[in-house]
């Protein structure tokens, strides 16, 4: 229980602050719109596939996730609040309320995203169970990855592009998964048996994630 309240804490910590100033949310928010409605210019009426139109889905995502995931630990530096953080709380404390909050933000995204796509450009879901899943353990493994890197380059002098150098090679096999199985969610051709493979791909991922933030926070709180 002492476990669950400091994770608890550092969440509710986190929660005020993005409500007191919205900062995360908000260019989370417009970076979505924004995409979506540039996307849905450039295409016009011109007629795409649902593989095409998952594909555009989980970019965007993607790229918010490193844009908006990043300070998770940058803003904990620059307010000098780190030592803090480490005095009271254990350091997997601190990723479970950071990894958390971070899942939130994405979810968020995946609902206003999913949401204008289906408005702008007329994306049907005909499996909407395997859609949420699918955003679901997809935003677990995305929210584990980014947390875990924006501790490690919460120290860096040169915090801004590293984020995304290296968090997109790690997420190719997470990228092609979550496509493919949000395209069958789209199309609703095959269901549930046709993405299998796709699933637990996603959810081995995620779990190795998880796993491995777990194992080598300490070691990147405390170094």
């Amino acid at each position: 229980m002492n476990w669950f309240w400091g994770s608890w804490a550092v969440l509710e910590k986190d929660i005020r602050l993005e409500w007191r100033n919205r900062y995360a949310l908000n260019m989370l928010l417009m970076f979505v719109m924004s995409s979506l409605f540039l996307i849905a210019l450039a295409i016009g009426q011109d007629p795409i596939s649902e593989h095409m139109k998952s594909a555009l889905l989980w970019v965007v995502i993607m790229f918010s996730a490193a844009i908006g995931l990043g300070r998770s630990f940058i803003a904990e530096e620059e307010r000098g609040t780190v030592l803090l953080l480490q005095l009271n709380v254990r350091g997997s404390q601190v990723l479970a309320g950071k990894l958390i909050f971070n899942f939130i933000l994405l979810a968020a995204v995946d609902l206003v995203g999913l949401g204008m796509f289906s408005f702008l450009l007329d994306m049907q879901v005909e499996n909407l169970s395997l859609m949420l899943l699918v955003l679901t353990l997809g935003s677990i493994g995305l929210a584990g990855a980014t947390t875990l890197l924006s501790a490690i380059i919460a120290r860096a002098s040169n915090k801004g592009p590293l984020l995304p150098v290296l968090l997109f090679p790690m997420l190719i096999p997470l990228l092609l998964s979550v496509v493919r199985a949000a395209s069958q969610a789209l199309e609703g051709g095959l269901g549930w048996s046709g993405v299998q493979v796709e699933l637990t791909t996603i959810g081995a991922f995620a779990g190795v994630v998880l796993t491995a933030s777990f194992l080598l926070f300490e070691f990147v709180w405390t170094e």
